[in-house]
């Protein structure tokens, strides 16, 4: 799952980008609201972190520009971060199509539930706190796989591989589409990374043959994770 983060202040954006990595979430970052805004052009986002105070685009008009565009890409949430507190910029913000706000300084811990919380609701709510396919499971608030009662320990690569095709079970994820949900544009990888970790999700899920959780391969169409016979 590939999160935006916009912040200029160097450490505090390396500290929350480690986190949110260590948290099994894939992260760009760009560090001016200009680069911000061509990002969001093309590319595609489960959530953008978008600091208010920028060189050469403010935060607000990063946002009005992305809620106004239309079509899927401007309804990403986007939760403000940013060390102006005050009750009107916090309005504008919210008016603008921003869905939440934290103000500077804050805790991480609070600002990771935050997050999960944003990407809870774009996922479909409570009903959704718990993916599965056959034995296998994902816990969306702990972000942790189990695999018949018990964790499965995943790199943070192979994690996110597993996360978005158990977001979409039977059906068929492109090796592209894969790419761009596991590896961030300044990542060194290649498609072929893709094959390489599908390979070592898929002798995870295969040690346990009663797991009832398979990845399949189409040929020219891409990976899909579906339900086995045991």
């Amino acid at each position: 799952m590939r999160i935006l983060l916009v912040e200029d202040h160097v450490e505090l954006s390396h500290w929350v980008s480690k986190a949110l990595r260590d948290a099994h979430l894939t992260v760009e970052c760009a560090a001016n609201g200009a680069d911000a805004d061509a990002l969001l052009h093309t590319q595609d986002y489960a959530l953008v972190i978008l600091d208010l105070t920028l060189p050469k685009m403010d935060g607000l008009d990063v946002l009005r520009r992305l809620r106004a565009r239309g079509g899927e890409r401007a309804r990403t949430p986007v939760l403000i971060l940013t060390a102006r507190g005050g009750l009107e910029e916090r309005v504008q913000g919210l008016n603008l199509g921003a869905d939440d706000y934290l103000a500077k300084p804050f805790e991480l811990a609070e600002l990771e539930a935050r997050i999960k919380a944003l990407l809870r609701r774009r996922g479909g709510g409570v009903e959704n706190l718990v993916q599965r396919c056959g034995q296998l499971s994902f816990d969306t608030v702990a972000r942790m796989f189990s695999y018949c009662g018990e964790p499965l320990a995943l790199t943070p690569r192979e994690h996110a591989v597993l996360e978005a095709l158990i977001a979409r079970p039977g059906r068929a994820l492109s090796k592209e589409k894969l790419f761009d949900e596991v590896f961030a544009l300044d990542d060194d990888a290649n498609l072929d990374a893709i094959e390489l970790y599908i390979h070592r999700v898929r002798k995870k899920l295969d040690r346990r043959p009663d797991g009832g959780a398979a990845i399949a391969t189409l040929r020219g169409i891409g990976y899909l994770l579906q339900e086995r016979p045991v």
